[in-house]
């Protein structure tokens, strides 16, 4: 099988050698997309000098947002036949170890969410007001759009490429938070096998989070679009 992990960034240069080689020790059969928003830190150089045949990367010349990176990247890699894509943070706050548990689990699920609040909470230096934020926000976008998932902001996620096909990804026009959950909505709406597997999430330690305001309120209000289409029963 061929699988692909496809890691957006900006400004990286800290943090992307460290996440590449932890992800390369995992698996001999594991391949990496790196998508790069014209990082003026250099991230993109800092990739090529890797020199590896496991590693490729698309540069773009502007910051055009996560969604429309992982959009790049579910295309590039269904054009390059791979099999298994998982998404997921190019700033070691999703753990290298958990990508082949994941894929694993594609043996008998169509999507795989890496879960920060399956069974507890597993998150590690977030203050307690982001935590309660993040947690309502799940639990709000969980009770509109009706997928049965604890974590549906989670950016942790391992793909079938049938899958990818089905929800009609190209369509997605979401960033962010919002991007994650249109994703796993579309997919839950496709008759989907979705599962959770339980991660621990640390949050950056290097580096400045990427998050807007914007980005989180077009998560609050485009939710009640997916709202809709469920409502109305209509399929994205």
């Amino acid at each position: 099988m061929k699988n692909l992990i496809i890691l957006p960034t900006y400004n990286e240069s800290k943090n992307i050698v460290k996440t590449i080689e932890l992800i390369l020790k995992q698996d001999d059969n594991l391949n990496i997309l790196v998508i790069d928003d014209n990082s003026p830190d250099g991230t993109a150089s800092i990739v090529k000098n890797l020199k590896s045949d496991k590693i490729f990367i698309i540069e773009r010349n502007s910051k055009k947002g996560l969604g429309s990176a992982y959009v790049e990247g579910f295309s590039w890699s269904i054009k390059n036949n791979y099999q298994n894509i998982v998404q997921m943070d190019s700033d070691l706050s999703h753990d290298p170890k958990e990508i082949l548990p994941m894929i694993n689990l594609l043996k008998t699920h169509d999507l795989v969410i890496g879960s920060r609040y399956k069974g507890g909470l597993r998150v590690i230096n977030w203050p307690v007001r982001r935590l309660y934020i993040s947690y309502l926000a799940n639990l709000y976008a969980r009770i509109i759009t009706g997928v049965p998932v604890k974590d549906l902001t989670a950016g942790f996620k391992a793909w079938k490429s049938d899958t990818l096909e089905k929800i009609n990804f190209d369509q997605c026009s979401s960033q962010g938070y919002c991007f994650q959950i249109e994703t796993s909505f579309r997919a839950f709406q496709k008759g989907c096998k979705l599962i959770e597997h339980p991660i621990v999430f640390t949050d950056r330690t290097v580096g400045e989070s990427k998050m807007s305001k914007n980005v989180m309120i077009e998560a609050v209000f485009k939710v009640w679009l997916f709202g809709f289409w469920r409502l109305f029963r209509l399929k994205r």
